[in-house]
């Protein structure tokens, strides 16, 4: 960035990555919309190549484009950084913070959101809760915390808490269908199947001596707790995560199923785009989530996700992860098998996600060096 204008086209252009919309990153910087497609086009211009595809309804990322956005935000961050550098003489911890979150039923939850403002006022939080697996980089988040196997490259995950992901049907099923007796059996039977990053069905699960199995249905859907219903009633066999199972399988409407053959273990993160320089508004919120989450976590863990929720106790208390030592993910290939993605709605959980393949309270990354908190 040689000049204030180059440094403008790479904001404009990042903005509208991840706002999908020129005249919404317009609004954010504050400018008309055709001044960002002005600053679009000379950046395209300058470098050559085109960037955007751009329709009257969309915005998608040229293969060249997404190269450039990657290398983009990190170049902004830190130039952000190193003007936070200077302005942070008093300690006050100040910028944008955009978080993703799942719908969290649970009172210290909330309190631990309202004591992090209170303690840094001038941080700008803006939370968003959603039932998608949210792309950070592409969607402009700082921060998420969710449940999900397979990371992105360029992404950091520090983990909360373990469960078990299993494969479960109800007595009648099996009566009816037969027992599966490997993995391979599961081809012939009517699976019960969740969503892969919030968007696919999940065609694949995962085995404890790794790899994976493939598996049919003709039901889908992104609620944890619909599929354990179904499972209960004998529509077929679901992969579920334990804390959902629990209770149908101590009463007996549930069994498991491929014990030590199909399953996986799990694990819901607080997760951050791998930087050099992690802004402070970012570490300090995730050293808030984290200080949370043992206490809040550990006896308690609603249906359909390792986030707690008020007032029901897990059957199986899930491990404590204490936060340790960084660990290098290098370019690990994504999880055999993923579950779907574990936010938690009040009232009701609905996915549940693989976890990433880390030591308890290690920090997980993809994608380029170890960076350190």
């Amino acid at each position: 960035m040689n000049d204030p204008a180059e440094t403008s086209e790479m904001l404009a252009f990042c903005k509208a990555v991840a706002s999908e919309s020129l005249s919404r990153a317009a609004a954010e910087l504050g400018v008309p919309r055709a001044t960002v497609s002005r600053r679009l086009a000379r950046l395209e211009e300058r470098l050559g190549v085109r960037l955007l595809r751009r329709t009257t309804r969309s915005l998608t990322l040229t293969e060249a484009g997404e190269a450039f956005y990657r290398h983009a935000r990190i170049a902004l961050d830190a130039v952000a950084s190193a003007e936070a550098s200077v302005r942070r003489v008093d300690d006050v911890i100040r910028g944008a913070l955009r978080v993703s979150l799942p719908f969290i039923d649970d009172a210290s939850f909330d309190a631990m959101i309202c004591d992090f403002k209170e303690r840094h006022p001038e941080v700008r939080l803006h939370l968003e809760t959603t039932t998608r697996i949210i792309d950070l980089h592409r969607d402009g988040y700082d921060v998420a915390i969710r449940a999900s196997g397979a990371l992105e490259p360029g992404l950091v995950a520090r983990g909360l808490v373990r469960f078990q992901g299993l494969a479960v049907a109800s007595p009648a099923y099996l009566a009816a269908h037969g027992t599966p007796r490997t993995a391979r059996d599961l081809r012939r039977h009517r699976c019960l199947l969740g969503f892969v990053r919030g968007e696919l069905p999940q065609m694949y699960w995962p085995l404890r001596g790794g790899g994976k199995v493939q598996v049919e249905g003709t039901f889908s859907a992104n609620d944890v707790e619909l599929l354990c219903h179904a499972a209960i009633r004998g529509l077929g066999i679901a992969f579920l995560p334990q804390s959902v199972a629990s209770e149908a399988l101590a009463a007996g409407a549930l069994v498991q199923v491929l014990a030590g053959v199909v399953g996986n273990d799990m694990q819901v993160a607080v997760v951050y785009p791998e930087r050099e320089f992690v802004p402070p508004q970012v570490r300090a919120f995730v050293d808030a989530v984290i200080a949370w989450a043992p206490s809040s976590l550990m006896a308690r863990t609603p249906r359909g996700s390792a986030l707690a929720s008020r007032g029901r106790e897990a059957q199986a208390a899930p491990q404590r992860i204490e936060p340790g030592a960084p660990v290098r993910r290098g370019a690990a290939k994504e999880a055999a098998g993923t579950t779907p993605a574990a936010p938690v709605r009040r009232g009701a959980a609905k996915r549940a996600a693989s976890a990433p393949e880390a030591e308890d309270g290690q920090l997980v990354r993809r994608g380029g060096r170890r960076v350190r908190r």
